[in-house]
């Protein structure tokens, strides 16, 4: 199994995601980190998850610059995406990326209208940005953009159809005059693409990509399905050495940080956020804190073990080593060192526990024992119950502890198994 694994399944992944596009995705989203975790501090204290505070911060007047700040980062998620995606894929095809980052947000504009008409008066505003699209529901359109602006400048830079000054012109004005070509031709490709959506199908480009593309997408990943997927192909990746969290995560984050930003805007119109408002269940905050909680395979549970119940030496050391990390959602001693890669014991649970887990929490939401995640995030090592207090309040830190303590029973059998091997090892070696 594993040899046909290594050689007809792993093969195939690595190479798609090793693309140019995939890995221009994954490293121009991490661009969009910093403004995601600022936005969400901000959204943080606008919407504090203690009813006392949250109320208090409203009648003071505070909430309103909270979401200020909130509109000026996390919300305009889409802009850093598409200069990110634009900028990672020209970088890493040896060109300056900064100038195709311009162009993409230039284009990104260009797929979305310039003007908004009220509803109920009827006056149309024009020369705005609509804001609509430049965070969660504009995410495809930012990633399709970035790829496009990517490809195209590359392609023009690769053929040398650039302007080119003398070697003694300044390093940044040069950069200009090459951009110049490229720019005015990826610009006039996406007026004619907007011009053509306009006329013959009475919309935007972004609009159209949201029904039909995004839509659809986050409808398969906001399900049971989409939440077992993301349980399995995580620690399943990570069984074979391969950075599942990495992976996954730079693939489906956007549409995932899609979902999350669609339930913050149910909030901000003024509706609750319900499933019958159209709320998400499956979110980034559903991946981290409750399949990647403490590391993927939620290794929580091997550590308490290890530091409670081990018997053999090399597992008493590695639980009081891997203790704080752990703590702090770093799990690569106990993946690497117990081992879980290649180790057909310990691969049934490491998958098994995020599965299960993905499970309990999709029904504790669904059911609203919990109440869905907002755009909230916290960095990557927030321990977890403080994490679960931050993105969702009391009643999420008791389910994460739930699905953490359910873990260790999970893990339990299969770790006590190794360890038992292990002992008698070290016992037959002093022998």
């Amino acid at each position: 199994m594993n040899d046909w694994i290594n050689d007809k399944v792993l093969p195939p992944v690595l190479k798609f995601v090793n693309t140019k596009a995939i890995t221009a995705l994954r490293n121009g989203m991490l661009y969009t980190m910093p403004f995601s975790i600022v936005g969400s501090i901000f959204l943080l204290l606008a919407n504090f998850p203690v009813q006392s505070i949250a109320d208090w911060v409203t009648n003071s007047g505070l909430g309103a610059y909270f979401n200020q700040a909130y509109g000026a980062s996390f919300a305009i998620m889409a802009f850093f995406a598409v200069m990110g995606i634009a900028y990672s894929y020209v970088k890493a095809e040896g060109f300056e990326g900064l100038p195709a980052g311009m162009i993409g947000l230039v284009i990104f504009l260009l797929t979305m209208e310039s003007s908004v008409t009220d509803a109920e008066s009827g006056v149309t505003i024009s020369n705005i940005i609509d804001k609509t699209w430049t965070g969660g529901q504009g995410m495809i359109s930012a990633i399709l953009v970035g790829l496009f602006v990517g490809w195209g400048y590359t392609w023009f830079l690769k053929r040398d159809i650039r302007i080119k000054l003398p070697k003694q012109v300044p390093t940044n004005v040069a950069n200009s005059f090459t951009a110049l070509i490229p720019a005015a031709v990826l610009t006039t490709v996406a007026l004619v693409i907007y011009i053509f959506f306009d006329k013959v199908f009475n919309t935007t480009v972004v609009e159209w990509i949201y029904d039909v593309i995004q839509s659809p997408m986050q409808g398969v990943t906001d399900s049971l399905g989409g939440a077992l997927m993301l349980g399995f192909l995580v620690p399943f990746l990570w069984f074979f050495g391969v950075h599942g969290s990495t992976i996954v995560g730079g693939i489906m984050g956007p549409i995932l940080q899609a979902n999350s930003l669609a339930n913050t805007a149910i909030l901000e119109s003024g509706k609750e956020l319900t499933l019958a408002n159209g709320g998400h269940i499956v979110t980034q905050q559903f991946l981290d804190q409750f399949m990647t909680v403490t590391g993927a395979g939620m290794t929580i549970g091997i550590v308490l073990y290890m530091i409670a119940f081990a018997k053999s030496a090399q597992f008493k050391q590695l639980g009081r080593l891997s203790m704080i990390p752990a703590f702090f959602n770093i799990n690569e001693p106990i993946i690497f060192a117990t081992p879980i890669v290649m180790n057909p014991i310990m691969v049934i649970p490491f998958i098994l526990t995020p599965v299960v887990s993905g499970v309990v929490t999709y029904f504790s939401l669904y059911t609203g024992l919990v109440p869905l995640f907002t755009a909230v995030q916290v960095p990557w090592t927030t321990p977890p119950i403080i994490s679960g207090f931050l993105v969702g309040g009391i009643r999420t830190a008791i389910l994460q502890f739930v699905v953490l303590a359910i873990g260790f029973f999970i893990y339990y059998p299969f770790v006590r198994k190794v360890d038992s091997l292990n002992f008698k090892q070290e016992t037959e070696t002093v022998k």
